[in-house]
């Protein structure tokens, strides 16, 4: 104890170790890691190809493992999405929003469109398809054929090319993949005519842009806002301005703000009158 003792006494005021100090990192290697960071970014998102042409011949892998060329697929409006089946992100509430709108618009699923999903992860195998497919039908709450949603597969150079092909980017991070949340809207001869962004999509868009990719106009969202307030004239020569559109949501607001004022009017202390 009395050799103990001390060596206790000893350790307990020394106190822990210090840490090895890390040398502050050079202006040349902040400089170099933002420069890294900004390539990253963009290789990431959509570059808006409307009018573009996607790969007819090119060949992917159905379900079964056969292989498929996407334009033998495509002779309806068509409804892409880009995703992988790994993924933990964004992809299965972007695939739940699908079976959402599919279960909601009045279009037709397999008469007036259909959808193809590619998985641009080279190791998704068709097994995996399968089961995806499977798995999202069983969600759909109308008459729906296999054949109206098609999940497909492919080597890495054919994926991509179909990616390259209508602007979306990607970039492998770790055992995954950063992307875009974004579908496609496709004409029956394979030209983007719509893209719709997000995880959620209302029924009323995807109908509109079934419609448009039927006649095979490419029209960006901001001109489906306009045309609410733009009617086309009776000559179709051109459009004109929508008084009673505009009108109608004029009054509207009008009448909501002046109700909100009434009640909160009679929320102040002193506001009803006495008798």
């Amino acid at each position: 104890m009395k050799v103990m003792l001390p060596l206790v006494l000893a350790t307990l005021l020394a106190g822990p170790p210090l840490a090895a100090q890390s040398p502050a990192p050079s202006a040349a290697a902040v400089q170099a890691a933002s420069a890294q960071a900004t390539a990253a970014k963009a290789q990431v998102g959509v570059d808006e190809k409307l009018g573009a042409q996607v790969p007819m011949d090119l060949v992917l892998n159905d379900e079964d493992g056969k292989p498929v060329k996407l334009g033998s697929l495509i002779d309806k409006p068509t409804v892409l999405t880009l995703n992988y089946f790994r993924c933990a992100g964004i992809c299965t509430p972007l695939l739940n929003g699908m079976v959402d709108v599919i279960n909601q618009t009045k279009s037709q699923p397999g008469q007036d469109f259909k959808v193809i999903t590619v998985s641009f992860d080279p190791t998704d195998t068709p097994d995996v398809a399968r089961m995806k497919q499977g798995n999202y039908l069983k969600e759909i709450t109308r008459p729906f054929a296999p054949a109206s949603w098609r999940f497909l597969t492919g080597p890495a150079a054919a994926t991509k090319a179909l990616c390259d092909a209508v602007g979306f980017k990607f970039q492998a991070q770790g055992d995954g993949f950063i992307h875009s949340g974004v579908i496609l809207v496709l004409s029956p001869q394979g030209k983007v005519t719509r893209y719709m962004y997000g995880i959620s999509f209302l029924p009323a868009d995807l109908q509109m842009a079934v419609l448009e990719a039927a006649r095979g106009e490419t029209r960006p969202t901001v001109n489906h806002l306009l045309q609410f307030c733009f009617s086309q004239s009776p000559n179709g020569q051109g459009y004109v301005f929508a008084v009673t559109k505009v009108v109608a949501i004029v009054t509207f607001l009008l009448a909501g703000g002046f109700l909100a004022w009434l009640f909160l009017r009679r929320k102040r202390p002193g506001s009803v009158p006495k008798a």
